[in-house]
């Protein structure tokens, strides 16, 4: 048998693994309700596994995971792609926040978002090794948001709302952000969210923005909508934001 086929064998062997214990582990109703919260993925792919049950899962198989010659590989898991179902995938995305070597968690990053295909997984996916590498993060998230891969690009600016808005924000930033161009719900939706954040953060910086009606009458109403919507706008912002929405 050659190498490859081994590893492959191998891959196989983790993802079926994983799979049972996903499966023992399923809540009917819990499927039901959650499928409406993803309409983009099949109903078939969806196992029903609540996300806190899921994350201990995940603490379980990579102690397994650490034991040699264990039944289970998260390196062999995360190297089958595509995976089948949607908790597949956000198994996959716990592995990859747990890893703290920046440069392997990046490579597991790259490999797995063009099969990335829901808002839900997008979102969840948070490294903590990125928080101390934004200067290296900084320009792969630049390839992100300008990727044709609507979570890919969803991936970007949630990245950038999360780690620049604060201390490491740059105007310019925003200015990313607004000449993203997309016809996709799920970045029209991310772009408002992260405006949204930036005005609760970033307040005087990012009205401009508004003021100058930068962005498309779509994803500029929902910016203010969801500022609107925040508890760390004062009264006399919220008001005025609401003179600023294109009828």
């Amino acid at each position: 048998m050659k190498k490859n086929e081994s590893r492959a064998d191998s891959s196989g062997v983790s993802v079926e693994y994983a799979r049972a214990k996903l499966f023992e582990l399923a809540d009917e109703k819990y499927k039901e309700f959650h499928s409406g919260l993803v309409p983009s993925l099949s109903p078939g792919t969806i196992i029903g596994v609540r996300m806190p049950v899921l994350r201990e899962l995940a603490k379980q198989l990579l102690k397994e995971s650490a034991v040699p010659g264990a039944s289970f590989s998260a390196d062999d898991f995360m190297g089958n792609l595509p995976h089948s179902y949607y908790e597949e995938n956000n198994l996959h995305a716990v592995f990859i926040e747990k890893i703290q070597d920046f440069g392997k968690c990046l490579k597991h990053i790259q490999e797995f978002l063009p099969y990335v295909d829901n808002w839900a997984t997008c979102d969840m996916m948070n490294p903590s090794v990125f928080r101390k590498h934004r200067d290296e993060l900084l320009p792969e998230i630049m390839k992100w948001t300008a990727s044709r891969k609507t979570y890919t690009v969803r991936f970007g600016i949630g990245m950038l709302m999360r780690y620049y808005l604060d201390e490491n924000f740059d105007v310019g930033f925003l200015d990313v952000v607004a000449e993203i161009e997309s016809r996709e719900y799920y970045v029209n939706m991310m772009q408002a969210w992260y405006f949204a954040t930036a005005l609760a953060k970033q307040y005087e910086k990012t009205l401009p923005f508004f003021e100058q009606k930068k962005m498309d009458k779509w994803t500029h109403n929902k910016g203010i909508q969801k500022a609107l919507e925040s508890f760390r706008l004062g009264v006399d912002r919220k008001s005025y934001l609401k003179t600023l929405k294109i009828k």
